[in-house]
């Protein structure tokens, strides 16, 4: 085996064991080239095996002087026993016999020019392979880029629904900090009237007089005449001017301008910033505005907006 022919093949990028079949079926570069790219897709245990059985050869009679080899299913004449291995391989045929007659050798610029052709097919097979790998890492890209997505949209829609909880929990805290504040003040009221009471008890006492009578129940207020039901300030009935058409909704006092945010946006699909009412004229916009109820923004039991 040329080992220095088996070393320019192995630093193409050939596989050993394929360069070594290649060298033993070849006469030269340009043939074990050849031979490597008609067999790129052959499993290498087939061709070890094809390797031990080789071709049939039949001797030349007589006792003459084999110059050459000669296939007996195409009448293809070749050099040397590498040839014949290689045609047998390539074509698959098995029947050959040795001649007599004496092929001339390549000429140096036919071997240079076989050897060119044989690099531009090696080039161009390298080529090729790179516009796979492109596109390998393209589609790999493409999955990448959905799988972040996915994550991100994930993420936002966590923080969306952690906002709205949020802005539920400051409105709770807001509503039981009043109802705080409304029993701290009746505390105070009562316990004032009851020192003013007994202040007027003990006053009375000192004079002899009998203690003042107390005061009478306010009288309930009269039952209201109008038949017109109340007013529902439980509830707010919006317009929503939007870019695509008006949009009317009544909503729960308590529902967040986020709330109302996230629901247009459900039905556009377009991302809401702000709230506009022209009369009174006020602006909603930013986490401040959008964390606040209907009834907080003034917009109980009716209002018009315009969505921006």
């Amino acid at each position: 085996m040329s080992q220095s022919l088996l070393d320019q093949l192995l630093e193409m990028g050939f596989d050993k064991q394929r360069a070594e079949l290649a060298v033993k079926r070849s006469d030269g570069l340009p043939d074990a080239m050849d031979w490597l790219e008609k067999n790129q897709d052959t499993d290498i245990e087939e061709l070890l095996a094809e390797e031990e059985a080789g071709p049939s050869v039949a001797k030349v009679e007589g006792g003459s002087v084999a110059m050459s080899l000669v296939c007996n299913e195409c009448d293809k004449k070749f050099r040397s026993q590498r040839e014949a291995e290689f045609h047998a391989n390539k074509s698959g045929h098995s029947d050959f016999s040795e001649s007599t007659e004496e092929i001339a050798p390549l000429t140096e610029e036919e071997k240079q020019q076989r050897l060119i052709q044989l690099r531009e097919k090696v080039k161009a097979k390298r080529a090729n392979q790179a516009i796979v790998d492109k596109e390998e890492q393209k589609r790999n890209e493409q999955i990448r880029q959905k799988a972040t997505k996915e994550s991100q949209d994930l993420k936002e829609e966590l923080q969306r629904k952690e906002q709205i909880k949020e802005a539920a929990k400051k409105r709770q805290e807001k509503i039981d900090e009043m109802e705080a504040k409304k029993r701290i003040k009746a505390k105070i009221e009562a316990d004032k009237e009851e020192r003013r009471r007994k202040a007027e008890e003990a006053k009375a006492a000192r004079e002899g007089k009998a203690p003042p009578a107390a005061a009478p129940a306010p009288a309930p207020a009269p039952a209201a005449t109008a038949s017109r039901p109340a007013a529902n300030h439980n509830e707010a009935r919006l317009r929503l001017q939007t870019p695509s058409g008006n949009i009317m909704r009544t909503l729960p006092a308590e529902t967040t301008l986020f709330e109302v945010a996230q629901m247009v946006e459900a039905e556009n699909g377009s991302a809401v910033t702000k709230f506009i009412q022209n009369f009174p004229r006020k602006v909603f916009e930013g986490n401040l505005d959008f964390g606040k109820t209907l009834k907080e923004a003034g917009l109980v039991p009716s209002a018009a907006l315009v969505v921006q």
